[in-house]
Order: C-alpha cells, then structure tokens, then sequence
C-alpha cells in the first residue's frame, strides 16, 4: 500500500521542484555537428546556443555575528549543525578525486505550522533518493513570550527529521510597512543570509493555495495593478531562490499530511488574531465569499492569479522592448514615441523609468505614475512631478527627463 493521497501529493509537489533544480544544475549539451568559426570559443557557443554559464562553488560565509542583531539582521544558529545522516547521502554526492560537483543544498523555511512542517517531511523523504542535500531554517521573530525556545524546538524536529544543516535564526522585527510587512522584510532577509551562509542553491517555502487566494484579495483590495493580482510566484527571488511547491495544494491537505504521519504541529496565534489584515482575510473575508458565491473562491483566485501573472509577464516584455525603442540617444524617453503606445505597456515603461532613477518600488504608487503619465498624454505646460525618493520627473523639449533632484 502506498502513502496517504495527502502525504503523495505533497511529496509529488516537492519532487517536481527537486527535479527543476537538478536540471539547473546540469550543463547544456554542446551542440550537434561541427561549430561555425565563430563559435569555435566556448563563451561564443553558450551565446549563440542560449546557454547560460553557471558556477557551482559556493560562495564565502560570512562571518559570525555577535551581540544583539542590527533591524532585520540574523543571527547565526543557535544550535550546531551535525553532518550529514548515512540515509542522506547519495551515491552521486561529491567524493574526493571523482571531479563531480557538490550535491546542491536546498532548504526549507519552517515556522512549525502545518503547512512548511509537511514541506519539511517530503523534502527529507525525496532529497536523498536524488542526491539532493536537504537543510532547513526556523526564524524566531521575537514578537511572543518563549519564542526563542520554541524556534529551538522547530529545529529539532527538523533534524530528527534528517535535515542537515538546520539553523534557529532570531530577528529584530521594525516597524516600518506595519507589523505584518516588518516581519516579512525581517523574515526574508534571515533566509537569504542563511542561503549564503550554507551556499543554498534553493529554499522551499510552505505558501499553499489559500495563501495565494488571500494574496490575490489583498491586492484586489488595495487597487492594486495586475501585477499585484498575480499574487506569489512559485520561482521569485535573486537567482530564483525560493520555491514554491504548493501553490496548488490546499491547506488542509498539508495538516492532512502532517496528522496521518504523527508530525507535530505549532498553531501560531498570530494566524487568529484580528488585529492583522490577512487574519481577518482568513477567517472572516474569505468564509463569507464562499457563503456568498458559493465554494470554488478560493480555487478560481488562485487560478486568476496565474492568468494574471501571464498577462503581466506579456506586458512587461512587451514594455521593455518599448522602452529600448523609446530612448534617444542621451538616454531620454522621446514623449512622441511613448504616446501612442497602450497604456497598461506605458504606464510599465514609465514606472521602470522612475525606479531606475532611484525612486523605491515599494513607495511608488498608482497615482504617481498617472501623474508622469499626464505629462505624456495630457500635456498643458505643467510643471515637474515630484516622486519618492528625491525624484523629479519633467517634459523637457518633447522629451521625459526622470532624474534625482
């Protein structure tokens, strides 16, 4: 008798991930047949053939830290890491003199809630059948009485789990963005010092289906553009450092999974406390659509987010090439060129425009680039628009000139 359907599909999900990894890690075939003179270069012949040079090597860990962290800064482990387990190790792991690279190590983020300890659990079962080495990290915010030894107790269940490295990260959680944005900025920036630290090529992160459908409405609710919509993508990240594999598992089969295999479970609070948005989005927002509409919300929001993200990733190309068009050659965006072109691709051009100038991405917002906008379409003479950041942006003689100061 196989695994229950949960703990199968779970286990499917991660296996699809690893498997993606590996095939990053793997070189591109050289090409078939005789190279042209040109190509004769390896460098040439990646180029022309599409494919991308990639190192291996981890790079340098930073040095420890001591004392208090600094806002949103980690500290290292509290606990020492063992070595890798015997069931861990793979017949391809690098052996002295062999000249194979190292296994890839991938983490998961786990805050001992149900959806990321079921992560934790398949990526322990399915890493070592692979040759993959499979670590994780727990992040200690701080913001409730004995969360320290609770962070403790999380890394231990990941290593009787068989990971390896494990780290228990404490942070400093500010105030900037509200609570909820506070802690992400904190959380996210201790599992990229971890993935660092470790020389992670990966780490996988617990968000379910129902998280996407709750993101899907925050940004619905904040009238926010398609981009916003789209929600959570399962590839983000520099370099494409976090992974997602459940976006299309529905919470209640990763506590279905955890139940049938004894895994013990951490109900964090703050998930029922009314004082936070997507709380109240959870247990309130959303039981009343599906009261409403009827149930299927929270599979057609998820859905809509991945037509959205398509959409978006159209028009952002299509922005792009757009703007390469649009630039004179002092760099300016030519207002003629950029007027007739649709809306939803300028407004793309002009938003990039703003950031690279040095305006935040966060602190831009929809009424910011309208205004840029109206120099475009509705110009009467008007005067500079003022943006985040000490940006000014301006029509000059027929030209956009977005600039600092």
């Amino acid at each position: 008798m196989g695994p229950h359907p949960a703990v199968a599909a779970i286990r499917l999900a991660v296996r699809r991930v690893l498997n993606d990894i590996l095939d990053e890690q793997t070189p591109a075939p050289p090409p078939a047949g005789p190279l042209r003179p040109e190509l004769q270069t390896a460098h040439a012949a990646q180029t022309a053939y599409g494919a991308q040079e990639r190192s291996t090597a981890p790079g340098p860990r930073p040095a420890r830290m001591t004392g208090h962290p600094p806002l949103g800064v980690p500290t290292p482990s509290r606990t020492p890491s063992r070595g890798l387990c015997a069931a861990q190790r793979s017949p391809h792991d690098d052996r002295p003199g062999h000249g194979r690279p190292e296994a890839p190590l991938v983490l998961v983020a786990c805050s001992g809630g149900a959806d990321s300890m079921a992560l934790a659990s398949a990526l322990a079962f399915e890493a070592p059948k692979l040759g993959i080495r499979a670590g994780g990290i727990t992040v200690d915010h701080g913001l409730q009485p004995g969360s320290g030894l609770r962070a403790d107790e999380v890394a231990q269940r990941l290593r009787d789990l068989g990971l390896d490295p494990v780290d228990a990260v404490a942070v400093t959680v500010g105030r900037d963005g509200g609570p909820e944005a506070a802690a992400r900025d904190a959380r996210y920036a201790a599992l990229d010092a971890a993935a660092d630290r470790h020389g992670a090529h990966a780490i996988l992160l617990g968000h379910t289906r129902d998280d996407q459908a709750e993101t899907v409405l925050l940004g619905l609710a904040r009238g926010s553009g398609i981009r916003s919509l789209s929600g959570m993508a399962a590839v983000s990240g520099a370099g494409g450092r976090y992974r997602r594999p459940f976006l299309h598992i529905d919470r209640q089969t990763a506590r279905k999974a955890c139940m049938v295999q004894s895994l013990p479970v951490w109900d964090d609070p703050h998930n029922a406390d009314p004082a936070y948005t997507r709380s109240r989005l959870r247990h309130e927002g959303l039981p009343a659509l599906e009261k409403a509409l009827g149930k299927g919300v929270v599979e057609a929001l998820a859905r809509t987010a991945q037509l959205s993200r398509d959409d978006a990733d159209a028009l952002d190309a299509w922005a792009g090439q757009a703007e390469a068009t649009a630039r004179d050659d002092a760099g300016c965006l030519e207002c003629a060129k950029l007027h007739d072109l649709p809306p939803a691709v300028r407004r793309r051009v002009l938003r990039r425009a703003a950031i690279d100038a040095g305006s935040p991405a966060g602190s831009l917002f929809a009424r910011h680039i309208e205004e840029i906008d109206r120099l475009i379409t509705g110009w009467r003479g008007q005067g500079a628009i003022n943006l985040p950041g000490k940006v000014v942006a301006r029509r000059q003689g027929g030209r956009l000139v977005i600039r600092q100061g």
